[in-house]
């Protein structure tokens, strides 16, 4: 009977979830899915490593189900499906793991309240990364559960990187940059060097372009500058996020607005980004299907804040040997890869057309100076990576 590893993303209202088995020495998909609207009208759907479906349930609306009934819920469902495998780990994606954590960490209840300090540093995320953490703890005591941190994989950018320039009694209580989407990138800079080892090899910069947006500059693999900062709201625009603003339109907000602290936080990470600027949706396809007028400059805002970016992030680099786009809109939009090359051709990036239609890898001509690339993320499979090197320390 194979070993199992259990890997869970929870959200506010969902819970995404994979479930891998490791098979000679290899982890290898056995099933995924979604547990969402788990406070509104709660819906499961799971297909296996083929993309068939498993299990597919729906409840009432206005059911509310929560994380609680979720995890319980999700953990009876994997139970019937457990004729070839035993669950002996569970891999959490937690988002902030502060300066104390620069690697995947086993849960204790040392750690667990240690990443309970840094929820102000995520608040609309850390409270439920940590919510099944408890939960799987009740119902399988044990099974070994490990935490994997978005920030992790920034903890190796210069200081200076993460530095903002504050006095160093408001630095020294952890307000610094800390970037995020680490998982995505990590896995990214592992699979890389299997389609361009050359270019791995040297500097490049990914787009991790969906509804949560960012770009992460690499040397050699390794974290060099990114565009999220402190928190995740920062950088790109987002589906709802507003991205990087003057900080003095804070003080607008407050002062001449009246608006709190609460206010203020609904508005950039719920109600800005595309959602806010197209007043039409916080989805990339919608918006390029649109002809409205602010639909197009939803889109135009956000291409023109990568190009802005990309500029940024080559000249912490020191130039630029290859692009690479990943996450939903990156893998999927080709439209908005297009339009990311030709304004990104200053820096050397010369688009291949048909191969950028046919989704890549490579989308760049032959010529190009900077290679560009579409390399799809998986950080459910970095997520039990890690989980089964702690599984393997630990027995």
């Amino acid at each position: 009977m194979a070993d199992a590893i259990l890997v869970l993303n929870a959200g506010s209202s969902s819970i995404k979830f994979s479930l891998f088995l490791e098979q000679g020495g290899e982890l290898q998909l056995r099933l995924g899915g979604l547990l969402e609207g788990l406070y509104t009208a709660p819906r499961l759907t799971a297909k296996d490593a083929s993309g068939a479906s498993i299990g597919e349930r729906k409840w009432p609306e206005g059911a509310r189900l929560g994380h609680d009934g979720g995890i319980a819920h999700l953990i009876e469902f994997l139970g019937a499906q457990r004729a070839d495998h035993r669950l002996v780990a569970v891999g959490h994606r937690v988002v902030h793991g502060g300066m104390e954590f620069s690697e995947p960490v086993k849960l204790t209840a040392q750690v667990i309240t240690m990443l309970e300090k840094f929820v102000p540093l995520a608040p609309l995320h850390q409270p439920h990364n940590l919510a099944p953490v408890r939960l799987v703890a009740e119902r399988l005591p044990q099974v070994l559960q490990v935490a994997c941190f978005d920030t992790a994989f920034h903890r190796a950018q210069p200081e200076i990187a993460q530095a903002f320039a504050l006095p160093a009694s408001i630095t020294e209580r952890g307000v610094r940059r800390y970037g995020f989407h680490g998982l995505s990138y990590e896995y990214i800079a592992s699979a890389f060097p299997r389609l361009d080892a050359g270019a791995a090899a040297g500097r490049v910069i990914v787009a991790h372009l969906g509804n949560g947006a960012s770009l992460c500059a690499m040397k050699a693999g390794r974290s060099v500058a990114s565009t999220m900062g402190f928190t995740a709201v920062d950088g790109l625009p987002m589906g709802t996020r507003c991205g990087a603003i003057d900080p003095g339109v804070i003080l607008y907000l407050m002062d001449v607005m009246k608006m709190d602290a609460r206010a203020i936080e609904k508005l950039i990470y719920q109600q800005s980004g595309l959602l806010g600027v197209s007043g039409i949706s916080s989805d990339m396809r919608a918006l390029l299907e649109s002809r409205a007028p602010r639909a197009k400059l939803a889109v135009d805002l956000f291409i023109y804040r990568i190009g802005r970016e990309l500029g940024s992030l080559a000249a912490a680099l020191g130039g630029l040997d290859a692009l690479v786009f990943t996450a939903g809109i990156g893998e999927r939009a080709t439209v908005i890869r297009e339009r990311v090359c030709r304004d990104a051709a200053w820096l050397g990036v010369k688009l291949d057309e048909v191969a950028n239609a046919g989704g890549g890898p490579r989308i760049s001509a032959a010529d190009s100076r900077v290679s560009a690339w579409v390399v799809p993320t998986n950080e459910e499979l970095m997520i039990a990576r890690h989980t089964h090197r702690l599984m393997e320390k630990s027995s």
